[in-house]
C-alpha cells in the first residue's frame, strides 16, 4: 500500500449514510453532528419517488433496497441510518440480510412519552400512513396501553417542512388547524407529550411550539438514533476525529431544489463543508 493510501485510510472518519424520501432525515443528521462532530455524514434523498404514504409496499421495497445498495457500494459507508419510519418498517431485515454494516432504523418514539407522562394523555403526529400502519398499533400495545394516545397524521406537514428548509414561510394557522385535534376543550385531561413520529416534523419545532395553546413536550427519535449511532461507533473501535476536515455529501434521485436559504439551514443543523449532488434515478 502506497504512503497516501495508508494516510487516507487512517485519515478517513467515521462515515454514516443517512437515508430518508426527502429532506426530513436532516433532523437526524442534527442530532448526530451535535453528538459527534467528527462523523462524516452521506445523505440520499429519494425525492424522485416523494411521497412514500402514495407508493405500494412492493414498490417500496425494490426501489429503497435498488437505491440504496447502490450508494453503499459506492460510499463504502460504516453505517447506514434509515431515517424514515415507513421504510425502516419496510426494508430494515432486508438490508440488514445483505449488507455487513449496522442499519439502523427509526420508530416513532411513543416508548418515551408513555414512560414520562403525567397526564396519561399522548399524541402522536405522524403522516397518515404512519399513524395508520399495524407496526404502531404495535408499539402502542408494547409501550402504551395505560395512556390515551390521539393519533394526527398530517401529509401536509411534510411539504410545509420541506418548504420551510427552502426559504418558505410557514402558515401559523395551518399548523394550529393540523394540531387542534390534540387540544380539544372537551377532553377530561391534557395532552402533554406529543411524539413526532415523522423526521420531517423536529424541523418545524419551534413554529409547532408557538401553535400549541398550552405547554406540551415534543418527543422525537433524533437523540436516540444519535446515541444509537455514535454507542456502535464506540463498540466498533472507530473513533472520531473533530481536527479532520470533513466534506459532507448531500444526494438527490430527482432534482435537487437547493437555493441559499437551503444551505444556510444546513449549516444551521451542523453541515459546515458540503456538496450537493443530483443523481438522477427514474
Amino acid at each position: 500500500m502506497s504512503p497516501s493510501a495508508i494516510e487516507e485510510v487512517v485519515q478517513r472518519p467515521p462515515t454514516v449514510l443517512i437515508f430518508d424520501s426527502g429532506v426530513g432525515g436532516l433532523s437526524i443528521c442534527q442530532s448526530i453532528l451535535s453528538r459527534c462532530s467528527g462523523v462524516r455524514i452521506i445523505y440520499v434523498a429519494d425525492n424522485a419517488s416523494f411521497p412514500y404514504g402514495t407508493k405500494s409496499e412492493d414498490y417500496l421495497r425494490r426501489r429503497i433496497t435498488f437505491v440504496l445498495s447502490g450508494q453503499c457500494e459506492q460510499y463504502q459507508p460504516d453505517m447506514l441510518v434509515i431515517a424514515c419510519n415507513t421504510a425502516s418498517t419496510l426494508v430494515l431485515s432486508d438490508l440488514r440480510a445483505v449488507l455487513s454494516i449496522p442499519v439502523v432504523g427509526v420508530v416513532p418514539a411513543i416508548k418515551p412519552a408513555a414512560e414520562t407522562t403525567q397526564t396519561g394523555v399522548i399524541g402522536l403526529l405522524a403522516t397518515a400512513a404512519t399513524v395508520q400502519r399495524h407496526y404502531t398499533d404495535q408499539l402502542v400495545a408494547d409501550f402504551a396501553t395505560h395512556c390515551d394516545v390521539i393519533r394526527v397524521g398530517s401529509s401536509r406537514l411534510v411539504e410545509m417542512a420541506e418548504s420551510y428548509l427552502r426559504g418558505e414561510s410557514v402558515s401559523e394557522t395551518e399548523l394550529a388547524e393540523i394540531l387542534a385535534d390534540f387540544f380539544c376543550n372537551t377532553m377530561p385531561r391534557r395532552v402533554d407529550k406529543i411524539v413526532l413520529g415523522c423526521t420531517h416534523f423536529p424541523l418545524l419545532k419551534a413554529q409547532l411550539e408557538q401553535c400549541a395553546p398550552h405547554p406540551v413536550e415534543w418527543i422525537d427519535s433524533g437523540n436516540a438514533i444519535a446515541k444509537r449511532v455514535t454507542g456502535l461507533f464506540d463498540s466498533a473501535g472507530l473513533a472520531s476525529d473533530s481536527s479532520i476536515e470533513l466534506m459532507h455529501k448531500v444526494r438527490f434521485t430527482g432534482s435537487a431544489v437547493a437555493n441559499k436559504h437551503f444551505n444556510q439551514r444546513l449549516r444551521l443543523l451542523g453541515f459546515q463543508d458540503f456538496e450537493i449532488e443530483e443523481y438522477i434515478i427514474d
